[in-house]
C-alpha cells in the first residue's frame, strides 16, 4: 500500500469521486463535494487496503498506520484550530464506514468522539451551551459501548426512559443539563457492570477502539447477509472515514436531515426530504423520533413544519447543492446534511436508493432531460427493478377495512401474517409463505427478516429511516411512521385504534399510498406507466437476443406477447392433458393394452390439442411457436388416491386390483431419468403421431386465417442421435399427410433439447437431424451436477454459504464452469456440421440476468422465460450487449 490515508476538506483533498474501490462511496464523495467547493467538514479516509489487510491478518494493522493517522489528527487540528483532547477547545470526530457500494445502516457509526469528563467541560465552555455538551457525551456513551464494546442498545434506552418517567416527560430535548449529567454517570455505571471495566477516557484509545470496530463490522452478521441479498463481494471491505463533528443538536437553530434531490419512492423530479431541529443524524435515519419534510412537496400533514419555512435562506442554499449534485453525479442523490448554529454542513452524497418505480422514472426521466444519453439510461436500470415493477397492487375492486396509515416508504402490495421479530420471521418462513414484519422501527439487525418478508410495517420512523431505505432497496412494500399502531411484545399483539391483531393475524399493507388493512386482501397485476414502456423501447435498441417466452395456453401466450415476447421458445404440450374435459381420455390411452385402444383413446385427445394450438398460433400471429412433445413419464397423469382409482376402474369397466396393478407397473424408481421424453414416442409413435396431426392441423386452419403460423416441433430428452431420426421420421410422416389434406404446406423445423451430458457431447452429430438445439438448462444442470432439483434445497445452504463449494444457486444461475462448457462443446460442434442451425433456451436459466449475459456472448439466437420474465431478459439481453461494447 503506498498510501493508506486520504486527507479530504477545502483545498487539500487528496480523493475524487472515481477512487470508491479505494475510498468507499463516503470518503470518495466526500472528497468530490469537497473539491466542488462544498461546505465538508474536513477529515480523513483510512482506504479499504487497509481493511482487507486488518480482515486477512486477523486484526493487525499495516505498518505505518498509526503514525499516518497522527499525522492527519494534526492536520485536521491545524485547519479547524482545536486539539483532540484538548482541554479548552476539544476536536470532536465522527467515525463512520463507507464501502465501494452503498450499505444503509449495515455497518458501524460512533459520533461524538473524543469526548470525557475533562473535554466535555471544555466543549461546555466553547460553545455556551452546557446542555448540549452534556446531550452530546450521553450520545457518545451509548453509541461507542453498543458498537465497541458490545453493551447492548436497549439497556441504555431503559435507562433514558426511566429518567424520562421520572421527570414526566415523552422527548428528549426536554431533558435539561442535571438530567443529562445524571444519565452520563447511569451509563458509565452500566458500562462497567456489564463490561467490568471503565468507559475509556484516553481519546486515541476511544479512536483506535472506533477504527477496529468499524473495519470489524464488514463481517458482522447483517453486513454479510446484506452483502449476499445485494450480490456485493465480500473482499472489497469498507474504508474508516474519521471527520470533524457537527453539530445539529446545539438549539432550535441547529438541525440535521437527509434529502432526496428527487423522491425516491416515486420517481418524481421534486426536492423531497425530512429534517428534525436539535438533532443528530442517527436520530433521523434510526426512526427514533418521526421527523419533518423539509418543503411542501415532502408534507403529508398540514400542520408540519418545514425547513423552507423555518430557515428559508438555509433551504435555498440547501437546494442549490441538490441541483449542483444531482447534475455533476447524473444521478439522483440522497444527501445528508446538518445546520449548525444556522451555518449548513453537506456530510455524505450518494446514489440514492430507490423503488423499482423510482428506478425506471428517474433513469428515463434523466434521459429526456439530456442529463445522460439513452444507453446510460438502460444500464442504470437493474433487471431487479423491473421484476419490482411487476409486483401486485390491490385490486381496487377490492372492499378494504383499511385501519390506518402510515407513509408510503416502498410501493407495492402484500398480504400476510403478522410477525413482530426477524428471528420468529425465520422459523416461520419454514411453513409460512407470506409474512408482514411488524416493528416499532428496524434495525440492521433485522435484515434477514426483512428480506423474507412479503412487507414491511412500523410504527415509527419517516420516509429516510432505515426500514424505508433497506425495503426500497429490496423491493419490498413498506409502510412507515403509522402512529395509530401500539405494540405489545409481551402479549404478542399490536392495537391499532380500537383494533386488536394478534401474532399470525393476516394483514395487507399498500407501500404506495401507507394503507395498512385487515385481513388477506386481493391484488391485481400493475399498470405499467410510460416510463417502462419507454424503456423497454430502449433495449429493443441494443439488444441482439431474442426473448421468447414459456407459455402452454393462449392467455400465457397473450400475456408473453403484451410483455414483448418474440415468440413462445416452449410450449409443454403435457400441461394441457390435465384438465377435467381431457384428463379421463388421457389416463384411458396410458392404461390401453394395444396400440388400437392407444389411438381409440388418442383420437378423443387430438381435438382438444388441436384446439390449444390454434388459440396459442393466433396469439402469437408472425412469430415462431416451439412446441415440445410429451415429455413427463405416463405415471405422473395417473390417479393416486383410492377414490380417483375407483371412479376410473368403473369407467373403464375393470375392476380396481387390475388397475391398481397397472398404475404400480408404471412406477419407476428414478422417473426423472425413466421412460419419459423421446423414449415415450419411440415406445409408442402413435402419441407423436397424434401431436404432430394436432399441431400441423392447428396451423393449417390459422393460416388459412389469414394469419402467419411459424411451428418448430421439439423432441426432448434426446441421448441419441438415432433417437432423433426415428422420431422425425414420425413427425415428418405426418406432416406430409396433413399437409395433402390441407392442399398447403408451411415451413416447420424440428429440432431437440439439448438436457443429457451425451446430447452436448454429441451434438456434431445431432445437429446434422436438428433444425435447431433448445438447450433444457434445468434437466441439463441435474444431470451434469447430479444434484436432483427437487432434493437439492437442505444442502444449498452448506455448499454454497458455509463451504463455498457453489457460487450461486446452480438452478438459478448458470454453472458456466460445467454446464456452460458442455454448452460451448455443443454450439462449437453443432456449427461445424450445421452453420444454419438455430439455438435457444428454455431453461429457468432464460429469466436469470447472469445466464442471459452468456448466453449472449455465447452467440445464442434466443432465451425464453415465463412470461412475467420476459421485460427482464430483454434488459438483461440489452445490458449483455453494451457490456459487450
Amino acid at each position: 500500500m503506498e498510501k493508506m490515508i486520504y486527507f479530504f476538506g477545502k483545498g487539500v483533498t487528496e480523493g475524487n469521486a472515481s477512487m470508491k474501490m479505494l475510498l468507499g462511496g463516503k470518503g470518495a464523495n466526500l472528497a468530490e463535494m469537497a473539491s466542488l467547493g462544498l461546505p465538508v467538514p474536513p477529515g480523513f479516509t483510512i482506504t479499504t487496503e487497509v481493511c482487507a489487510y486488518f480482515t486477512k491478518s486477523g486484526g493487525k494493522y499495516p505498518e505505518g498506520l498509526q503514525n499516518d493517522v497522527e499525522k492527519n489528527l494534526v492536520k485536521l487540528e491545524d485547519i479547524l484550530g482545536k486539539k483532540f483532547g484538548d482541554r479548552n477547545n476539544p476536536l470532536l470526530v465522527s467515525v463512520r464506514s463507507g464501502a465501494p457500494a452503498s450499505m444503509p445502516g449495515m455497518m458501524d457509526t460512533i459520533l461524538n468522539l473524543g469526548l470525557n469528563e475533562t473535554t466535555v467541560l471544555g466543549l461546555a465552555e466553547s460553545t455556551n451551551n452546557e446542555r448540549f455538551a452534556y446531550d452530546a457525551f450521553r450520545r457518545f456513551i451509548q453509541m461507542y459501548a453498543n458498537v465497541v464494546l458490545h453493551v447492548e442498545h436497549k439497556l441504555f434506552e431503559e435507562v433514558l426512559n426511566t429518567v424520562k418517567h421520572e421527570k414526566n416527560v415523552t422527548l428528549d430535548v426536554d431533558l435539561d443539563v442535571n438530567d443529562l449529567k445524571k444519565i452520563v454517570k447511569l451509563y458509565k455505571e452500566l458500562v462497567k457492570k456489564e463490561t467490568k471495566k471503565d468507559f475509556p477516557d484516553d481519546v486515541r484509545t476511544q479512536l483506535w477502539g472506533a477504527i477496529e470496530a468499524v473495519f470489524k463490522s464488514w463481517n458482522n452478521e447483517r453486513a454479510i447477509e446484506y452483502r449476499k441479498i445485494e450480490k456485493i463481494p465480500e473482499d472489497w471491505g469498507t474504508a474508516v472515514n474519521v471527520q470533524s463533528m457537527v453539530f445539529g443538536n446545539m438549539g432550535n437553530d441547529s438541525a440535521t436531515g437527509v434529502a432526496f434531490t428527487r423522491n425516491p419512492s416515486t420517481g418524481e423530479n421534486y426536492f423531497y426530504g425530512e429534517y428534525l431541529v436539535n438533532a443528530q443524524g442517527e436520530d433521523v435515519v434510526a426512526g427514533i423520533r418521526t421527523p419533518q419534510p423539509i418543503n411542501k412537496n415532502s408534507k403529508t400533514d398540514d400542520s408540519q413544519k418545514t425547513l423552507e419555512e423555518l430557515m428559508p435562506e438555509l433551504y435555498k442554499e440547501l437546494e442549490s447543492y441538490r441541483n449542483l449534485l444531482e447534475r455533476h453525479y447524473k444521478d439522483m442523490q440522497d444527501m445528508e446534511f446538518t445546520i449548525e448554529k444556522g451555518k449548513l454542513w453537506m456530510l455524505q452524497t450518494r446514489n440514492g436508493k430507490r423503488t423499482p418505480q423510482a428506478a425506471i422514472k428517474i433513469a428515463i426521466n434523466l434521459y429526456e432531460e439530456g442529463i445522460i444519453d439513452k444507453k446510460t439510461a438502460v444500464l442504470r436500470v437493474s433487471p431487479k427493478d423491473v421484476d419490482g415493477m411487476l409486483h401486485p397492487m390491490i385490486d381496487p375492486k377490492a372492499e378494504l377495512n383499511v385501519l390506518s396509515k402510515g407513509l408510503p416508504a416502498s410501493p407495492g402490495a402484500a398480504s400476510g401474517r403478522i410477525v413482530f421479530s426477524a428471528k420468529e420471521a425465520v422459523e416461520k418462513k419454514k411453513n409460512e409463505k407470506e409474512l408482514i414484519l411488524v416493528r416499532e422501527e428496524t434495525s440492521p439487525e433485522d435484515i434477514v427478516g426483512m428480506n423474507i418478508c412479503s412487507g414491511i410495517l412500523t410504527a415509527r420512523g419517516g420516509m429516510t429511516s432505515h426500514a424505508a431505505v433497506v425495503a426500497r432497496g429490496l423491493g419490498k412494500p413498506c409502510v412507515v411512521g403509522c402512529s395509530d399502531i401500539e405494540i405489545d411484545l409481551e402479549k404478542r399483539i399490536m392495537k391499532i385504534k380500537d383494533k386488536v391483531l394478534k401474532d399470525g393475524d393476516y394483514i395487507t399493507i399498500d407501500g404506495s399510498t401507507g394503507r395498512v388493512i385487515e385481513g388477506n386482501v386481493n391484488k391485481v397485476k400493475p399498470e405499467l406507466k410510460n416510463e417502462f414502456e419507454t424503456l423497454m423501447k430502449l433495449t429493443d435498441e441494443f439488444k441482439r437476443l431474442q426473448i421468447r417466452a414459456n407459455a402452454d395456453t393462449p392467455s400465457d401466450a397473450q400475456t408473453a406477447r403484451n410483455f414483448g415476447a418474440k415468440g413462445i421458445g416452449l410450449c409443454r404440450t403435457e400441461h394441457m392433458f390435465f384438465g377435467e374435459d381431457r384428463i379421463e381420455a388421457m389416463r384411458q390411452m396410458i392404461l390401453s393394452s394395444t396400440t388400437e385402444e392407444r389411438k381409440k383413446a388418442l383420437e378423443k385427445i387430438l381435438p382438444m390439442q388441436r384446439e390449444d394450438f390454434v388459440g396459442i398460433f393466433r396469439a402469437m400471429d408472425g412469430y415462431p411457436v416451439v412446441i415440445r412433445t410429451l415429455d413427463p413419464p405416463l405415471h405422473e397423469f395417473l390417479p393416486k388416491e383410492e377414490s380417483q382409482i375407483k371412479i376410473l376402474a368403473s369407467k373403464m369397466g375393470i375392476s380396481v386390483d387390475i388397475l391398481e396393478q397397472k398404475i404400480e407397473s408404471l412406477k419407476e424408481a428414478n422417473p426423472m431419468l425413466g421412460h419419459r421424453g423421446c423414449r415415450l414416442g419411440i415406445t409408442y409413435p402413435e402419441i407423436t403421431e397424434m401431436q404432430t396431426r394436432a399441431i400441423i392441423e392447428a396451423a393449417c386452419i390459422v393460416t388459412k386465417e389469414g394469419k402467419k403460423v411459424i411451428p418448430e416441433i421439439m423432441i426432448p430428452l434426446v441421448g441419441n442421435v438415432k433417437e432423433l431420426q426415428l422420431q422425425k421420421e414420425v413427425v415428418v410422416t405426418t406432416m406430409k399427410k396433413v399437409f395433402e389434406e390441407y392442399k398447403m404446406e408451411l415451413k416447420v423445423l424440428i429440432g431437440t433439447m439439448i438436457e443429457l451430458p451425451r446430447a452436448a457431447l454429441t451434438a456434431f452429430e445431432i445437429a446434422k437431424e436438428a433444425d435447431f438445439f433448445s438447450f433444457g438448462t434445468n434437466d441439463l444442470t441435474q444431470t451434469t451436477l447430479g444434484f436432483s432439483r427437487d432434493d437439492v434445497g437442505p444442502i444449498l445452504k452448506t455448499y454454497i454459504e458455509d463451504k463455498k463449494i457453489l457460487k450461486d444457486d446452480p438452478f438459478q444461475t448458470l454453472d458456466q464452469v460445467g454446464v456452460g462448457r458442455l454448452i460451448k462443446i455443443a454450439i462449437e460442434d453443432a456449427k461445424k456440421v450445421n452453420q444454419n442451425i438455430e439455438l435457444g433456451i428454455c431453461g429457468e436459466h432464460g429469466g436469470d440476468p447472469a445466464s442471459i449475459d452468456f448466453f449472449n456472448k455465447n452467440g445464442f439466437d434466443y432465451v425464453s422465460c415465463s412470461p412475467f420474465r420476459v421485460p427482464i431478459a430483454r434488459l438483461a439481453a440489452a445490458q449483455s450487449e453494451l457490456k459487450k461494447e
